[in-house]
């Protein structure tokens, strides 16, 4: 396998077979993956509970108060 495959990729780690174990990538680029993995999540959260009801801070405060 070659780096210029690979998106953000900057070096391969591969064993002795050439199966890649590791990719190096510059840290700017890592913080940029590791938010689109958060904002991706965020987004999901999001779809689960579209179709809820939102509470109140009464109601939301008497909801932690059972737990």
């Amino acid at each position: 396998m070659k780096v210029d495959q690979y998106p953000f990729a900057q070096e391969l780690i591969t064993d002795t077979e050439g199966n890649i174990k590791k990719v190096i990538i510059d840290f700017p680029d890592y913080l940029r993956l590791l938010e689109a993995i958060e904002d991706e999540g965020l987004i999901l959260a999001m779809q689960e509970v579209q179709h809820e009801t939102p509470l109140n801070l009464n109601e939301v405060l008497l909801e932690l108060e059972k737990q």
